[in-house]
């Protein structure tokens, strides 16, 4: 006989059909899906705040990998109730309007983002124990300008230092500051973030923890501190959280997003010509730059150089600009 099989073999048989349903073309609207916020992210369970109720969330199949960070705001469906064991679906994310990004070495070609939707980045910088590290400070301007959002300077611990040493290191590049002190004033920092989405970046043991509470009394984050020997602070936000601030007067308090401490902030991603655009002023006067200049302190015939030489540029602000751009590759330390 031929073939494969024998008639007596049980392989010779048909197999039964598997009854699935049948695949369509058509996808759920998701008509009656609502609006919220992601305020935090844990190990693939989503924290959302849903019209003033706290909803826990799981990202739907067909988003696939497609990735949900704090400050998405997203579609969500199922039970939004929020109460206890309640579990709703995520089955959209609405366009982001900024996205901080990071990477986590300067070769490394993957990018992360850390929060979308902000539109300010607070810098929190220590002016003393941990000691400011203006490397850091850069790299965050950097990641700042490139995201579209407004960049902050807030030094913090003034009562163990001068803050005027730090200030005169960026006030060419014409970043606003606050400074702080312990158990001082913060209304000029509350006045700051009134109405805006703001992200805290800095290293650990600057504080951010001790103004989020001070900003928030009830957001109840752990205070950590400084290694007397390393000079570096303990991480006490393990993960990012997204915090409504009390209205201030008759106007929307805001948002804050306090992050982890960071030690190190890659831009990888980052291309010279995006940060430049940054600053209109010196922007136009690099329209007769040689092609693929970087607007560098080595780059030949740069248009900048050009304006310093000739008084249409302040040499410090340009001087300024370039540690910027050199801030783009190195270590943080």
């Amino acid at each position: 006989m031929s073939g494969r099989y024998y008639e007596e073999d049980q392989e010779h048989y048909e197999r039964p059909r598997r009854h699935t349903r049948p695949r369509t073309k058509d996808r759920p609207t998701y008509d009656d899906a609502v609006d919220g916020v992601v305020i935090t992210v844990d190990r693939g369970r989503f924290t959302l705040e849903v019209d003033d109720a706290v909803v826990m969330a799981m990202k739907a199949r067909p988003l696939g990998r497609k990735g949900v960070v704090v400050g998405d705001r997203v579609r969500v469906v199922g039970d939004t109730s929020g109460r206890d064991g309640s579990l709703a679906r995520i089955v959209e994310v609405n366009e982001r309007t900024t996205t901080l990004r990071r990477t986590a070495d300067d070769d490394d070609p993957i990018e992360r983002v850390i929060v979308s939707n902000a539109d300010q980045l607070v810098v929190v910088t220590a002016l003393a124990d941990p000691e400011p590290r203006p490397r850091l400070i850069d790299r965050a301007l950097v990641a700042a300008y490139d995201s579209g959002m407004d960049p902050l300077l807030c030094l913090t611990k003034a009562d163990l230092a001068d803050p005027e040493t730090l200030l005169e290191t960026y006030r060419s590049l014409g970043v606003p500051w606050v400074v702080t002190r312990k158990g001082g004033d913060i209304s000029e920092l509350r006045a700051a973030l009134a109405g805006r989405t703001s992200v805290l970046l800095g290293h650990s043991g600057v504080g951010k923890s001790t103004l989020v509470n001070a900003l928030v009394p009830d957001a109840d984050r752990e205070i950590g501190h400084v290694n007397a020997v390393t000079g570096r602070g303990r991480h006490t936000s393990t993960s990012a959280l997204m915090l409504r601030l009390p209205a201030l007067g008759s106007a929307d308090g805001g948002w804050i997003v306090d992050t982890p401490g960071i030690r190190s902030f890659g831009l990888a991603h980052v291309e010279p010509q995006h940060l430049i655009g940054a600053f209109p002023d010196l922007d136009q006067l690099t329209t007769d730059c040689p092609r693929g200049c970087t607007h560098g302190q080595d780059e030949p015939e740069c248009g900048l150089d050009e304006a310093v030489a000739e008084g249409r540029a302040d040499p410090a602000r340009v001087e300024s600009f370039r540690r910027l751009l050199e801030a783009r590759s190195g270590t943080d330390y």
